[in-house]
């Protein structure tokens, strides 16, 4: 069986470089981008088995992403979305929630909860 799909956008390099060895030692392929523009780009052109957002990112927020995903046609539409943010108001859950996000995973986070979280969302 080939390993799982992980389209990983944030634009903190230092991020993406400790949750692209910590996923890729699980066996995970990752396919990081920097900014949501990329993230929308790279989901018309390849598909996935799960997506991890930055909530702050250039060009487009992690939101903005989520709802461009749940409102297209795009074969990811309908994939397990982890929303990574330091805005931890109740507003801001209520607004990736209804954008379609799976789940909010609060900064600074240990990197063993994101991968129980990735388990978690790729089994059910």
């Amino acid at each position: 069986m080939s390993a799982y799909k992980i389209l990983l956008a944030d634009d903190e390099l230092a991020l993406r470089f400790l949750l692209t060895e910590t996923l890729s030692d699980e066996g995970y392929e990752i396919t990081e981008v920097e900014d949501g523009q990329q993230a929308i780009e790279q989901l018309e052109q390849e598909t996935f088995h799960l997506i991890i957002l930055d909530y702050m990112m250039p060009e487009r927020t992690g939101v903005e992403v989520c709802e461009w995903l749940r409102q297209s046609d795009n074969a990811n539409r309908d994939l397990p979305v982890i929303l990574l943010t330091a805005k931890a108001l109740d507003k801001d859950k209520e607004k990736a929630k209804a954008a379609g996000v799976t789940t909010y995973i609060v900064k600074p986070f240990s990197p063993l909860q994101l991968l129980d979280t990735v388990g978690q969302l790729l089994q059910s």
